[in-house]
């Protein structure tokens, strides 16, 4: 079966009082201000990006308001699938509180590079391995609809994680270790049923000048 090429792109920075506190799956809008400070890498997304693609998004609009930008930026417009299943964490009770009340409600020590432990479950939300089976679900099953194809797939730093969690059969321990950036591409490959990563967090790079 010819591979499936995943293009992940985490969505561009969300508005300033959103940051302050744990959105998790909240719908909140993405920054102006990044907006136009980030135009260059929207110019080169709409750039680097195969075309053709299949196009998919989560079911948040800080994910579609992200490939708006990219196609206002120059790439030609497309329809978009809609994926739930790829959603950032659901953090249930967690979400809308602020960074420094987090603390006192940890049933397990924090991750050394995340706010909280992968096996954390926040009341009447996901653990982080509950976050990388629904997402592995939906990629296995783009990757049979679209073998052959490049896949467009603008989701969230969790989602990422995730798949590169089902992709490497890493725990949520180690793929809480990886740092997502916004608007960074992240590129997976399915061949038939293995798969290989072939970049992280992959953006553009200036040759310094030299004196």
């Amino acid at each position: 079966m010819p591979e499936t090429r995943f293009h992940l792109i985490r969505h561009a920075l969300v508005e300033p009082k959103a940051r302050t506190l744990f959105y998790g799956a909240m719908d909140v809008p993405l920054c102006d201000l990044a907006l136009k400070q980030d135009a260059s890498l929207f110019r080169w997304l709409a750039a680097r990006l195969p075309r053709p693609a299949v196009w998919v998004t989560s079911n948040l609009a800080r994910t579609r308001a992200t490939a708006a930008a990219v196609f206002a930026a120059g790439y030609p417009e497309q329809d978009m699938a809609t994926e739930p299943g790829l959603a950032e964490q659901h953090l249930g009770e967690w979400q809308g509180l602020p960074h420094e009340a987090l603390a006192a409600k940890l049933r397990h020590p924090a991750h050394p590079f995340w706010p909280h432990a992968a096996e954390e479950e926040p009341p009447g939300g996901e653990s982080f391995a509950t976050v990388t089976a629904r997402v592995g679900e939906v990629l296995d099953r783009l990757a049979g609809a679209h073998a052959g194809e490049d896949v467009v797939v603008v989701a969230h730093g969790g989602s990422i994680r995730a798949a590169i969690a089902h992709a490497l059969g890493l725990t949520g321990h180690q793929a809480l270790a990886f740092s997502i950036r916004n608007l960074g591409v992240t590129r997976m490959e399915r061949h038939g049923g293995d798969w290989r990563v072939s970049a992280v967090n992959e953006e553009p790079w200036v040759m310094p000048e030299f004196v």
